[in-house]
Parts: structure tokens; C-alpha cells; sequence
């Protein structure tokens, strides 16, 4: 996982993809970022860590513009920081991971049409391009 990865996700998600999994993957995602937050990571050399975001302004900014990129991953970042300083919230990231893979992988059906008129230069058809 990755922040851009895990943004690319968020923005599907936020913008409505994945049907009645996308719903249950948004609140799972609002879940985690409303989780209580405590540091598990000790401080390095004694000088105090540096404050990490719980997430909710990120959330807020791409719930209030669910197809702007930057916001899906400046949340995807938090997210990844708050798995590097808290273990418990590492493995439950990991869980919602894993329950994403049918919209990351695009499972199902893909049908590409050309229609109306001619084309002129390449087409490229296929699925999940990014």
C-alpha cells in the first residue's frame, strides 16, 4: 500500500464506484479516521514526535470534493501515518485493504464499443487503467 495507490481508491470510492461494497468501504475508512487515536511509536533521541492528523479535516475535504485527487491522497497519508505509529490501526488498514480488492481489481465484466463515425489514430480499449 500506498498513499497514491490508496487515493486512487478513496477517489472511486468517495465518487460512488463499487455499489453497496464502495458504501461499506467509505464508512469503514470514516470508521478507521474517527477511531480514537493514540501514538504507540516512542519519540527517537527523547525529542517529542511530531503530531500526526487523526484524519477528519482530510476526510471533510473529500467528502465535501469527492474526485479531487490531492485530497484522497493527503487522507491516504495520514492513513499511512497513523499505521506507522499505531500497530493496532496498521493491521485494521490492512483488513480494509484487503476488503477493497474487488474494486481494485476490477472484478467483473468489461465491454468496449466503438461506435458512430470513423476513428482515426490509436484506441486503446481495455480495463483498469489508472
Amino acid at each position: 500500500m500506498d498513499p497514491v495507490t490508496i487515493g486512487v481508491l478513496l477517489v472511486a470510492i468517495a465518487g460512488g464506484a463499487g455499489g453497496k461494497l464502495g458504501e461499506q468501504l467509505w464508512a469503514g475508512v470514516s470508521a478507521l479516521v474517527r477511531r480514537p487515536f493514540h501514538s504507540r511509536r516512542p519519540a527517537s533521541g527523547g525529542a517529542p514526535a511530531a503530531p500526526i492528523s487523526a484524519g477528519e479535516a482530510e476526510l471533510a475535504a473529500l467528502e465535501q470534493a469527492p474526485r479531487e485527487r490531492d485530497r484522497a491522497v493527503a487522507l491516504a497519508e495520514v492513513l499511512m501515518q497513523r499505521a506507522g505509529a499505531d500497530t493496532d490501526f496498521k493491521q485494521e488498514l490492512a483488513g480494509w485493504w484487503e476488503q477493497s480488492a474487488p474494486i481494485r481489481t476490477g472484478e467483473g465484466n468489461v465491454i468496449n464499443v466503438i461506435s458512430g463515425g470513423n476513428q482515426h489514430g490509436p484506441v486503446l480499449m481495455g480495463r483498469d487503467f489508472t
